[in-house]
């Protein structure tokens, strides 16, 4: 799968259970870790979690296989290490001390075009 393609999946995945304020940051030729990292902000514990879990369940239906994952247990935030992808799923407080979005300040940044949206 295509690294664009998967972080599209991932940013769905979340879409899917309400993740908010979705974020794609395209990091290629900043590091050599990664080339995106999609950040997304869950209410509380448990939706931090159930969002993690949601894109693990969706890359495996694709066929990938998840490098590691980290913060599943606590629910305070997560990282889900895709490979081309890392996804960043955090509760506002922990989202905003990182503030991982000035961090990669300069890098491309795209927001998901439902992100703020409420039904």
């Amino acid at each position: 799968m295509q690294n664009d393609s998967l972080a599209q999946l991932a940013v769905s995945a979340l879409e899917d259970l309400k993740g908010a304020d979705i974020t794609t940051i395209d990091v290629r030729g900043k590091t050599s870790v990664t080339d995106f990292m999609v950040i997304a902000s869950g209410t509380s514990s448990r939706h931090v979690k159930s969002l993690a879990e949601n894109v693990l369940e969706k890359v495996k239906e694709q066929g990938v296989r998840p490098l590691g994952s980290e913060g599943l247990d606590g629910g305070e935030w997560a990282l889900l290490d895709l490979g081309d992808v890392v996804v960043h799923v955090m509760q506002v407080p922990t989202r905003q001390f990182y503030d991982l979005e000035r961090l990669w300040q300069g890098a491309e940044q795209s927001r998901a075009q439902h992100a703020g949206d409420q039904e």
